[in-house]
């Protein structure tokens, strides 16, 4: 299987040392990469597709201050462009809803239900105030539904380690509710 970390990675700290022509042949290589990844999580928008590849490819280039040497590469911009992707789906979702009809104006006013979304938000705040292991950690695993091995890609650490920050996350913010009540 082809891996492109070692060659992106070897781009990018070189365009960071000054090196303007392999920061353009990462920006490059980059970009192919992106607009596979994205077209094929969105095929049906191919448009925005080209739009988000170019708001993933300027958010890495501002955080790219953010970069540690030691950790992936790709995992870095793998976060960059899926939260970018998250926020597509989150426009998205507004702008469709914002489009549909209302058939019947007392079907809004049948029923109340606050408590998702509260309770999201609850669970945001209390996320919000651990350490980032922990919470990007349980975010990953917990909330998206993603592997421990996709986790640990994802935010840099070991498999372990994923798995130590999600218990110690859980019981920190068990520790807190229990403080609340």
């Amino acid at each position: 299987m082809y891996s492109a970390e070692p060659r992106l990675k070897a781009l990018f700290i070189s365009g960071l040392a000054g090196n303007s022509a392999d920061y353009r042949a990462f920006l490059v290589e980059l970009t192919r990469h992106l607009r596979g990844y994205l077209r094929r999580r969105i095929p049906d928008f191919r448009a925005d597709a080209e739009d988000l590849v170019q708001e993933t490819l300027l958010a890495v280039h501002n955080a790219r201050h953010t970069f540690r040497p030691d950790d992936p590469l790709t995992a870095w911009v793998h976060a960059i462009a899926r939260y970018k992707l998250m926020d597509f789906f989150r426009n998205h979702a507004r702008r469709a809803s914002l489009n549909e009809p209302l058939d019947d104006h007392e079907d809004i006013f049948s029923e109340v239900d606050d408590v998702p979304a509260e309770a999201r938000r609850d669970i945001g705040k209390l996320l919000d105030q651990l350490p980032d292991k922990q919470r990007l950690s349980i975010l990953h695993v917990k909330l998206h539904g993603l592997s421990v091995a996709e986790a640990a890609r994802l935010t840099g650490l070991t498999e372990s380690a994923v798995k130590v920050s999600i218990h110690r996350g859980l019981k920190a913010l068990a520790a807190r509710v229990r403080q609340a009540i």
